[in-house]
């Protein structure tokens, strides 16, 4: 699950192109399959959202959530793509950017009424 933050104003009317632009590098990166986009987004009144000096309005906090076991050179991959894509489909300066990666074991997941160790359909990879 993928959950992003950011001032209403520059966050609303971006939120459709920047969830492709997500899902895109989600699916280049992880092989993550088309249905499996996982979107929340947290637009936020200007008073409620307070960010580091020297960035912008635009200022965006993407927090992805994952199970354990992609390994950091794919992580670090993924971070990379999501800062080039952005910057270049959405012109969102890599200034203005803050991912951050959060694993969690399988056993922590549930989804579909099982826990994510006991899930053996999955249709991408988490070791990768």
């Amino acid at each position: 699950m993928i959950v992003v933050y950011g001032i209403k104003e520059k966050l609303n009317p971006i939120k459709e192109k920047l969830s492709d632009v997500i899902h895109g590098c989600m699916q280049s990166v992880l092989g993550m399959p088309e249905d499996k986009r996982a979107h929340r987004f947290l637009p936020l009144e200007r008073e409620d959202f307070y960010y580091p000096g020297g960035r912008s309005d635009a200022y965006t906090v993407i927090e992805i959530n994952m199970m354990a076991g992609r390994n950091s050179e794919t992580q670090k991959a993924l971070i990379k793509a999501l800062f080039q894509e952005l910057e270049s489909q959405l012109s969102l300066a890599p200034i203005d950017v803050e991912i951050t990666i959060k694993e969690q074991a399988p056993y922590q997941w549930g989804f579909r009424g099982i826990t994510g160790d006991e899930a053996n359909d999955l249709k991408y990879k988490v070791n990768v």
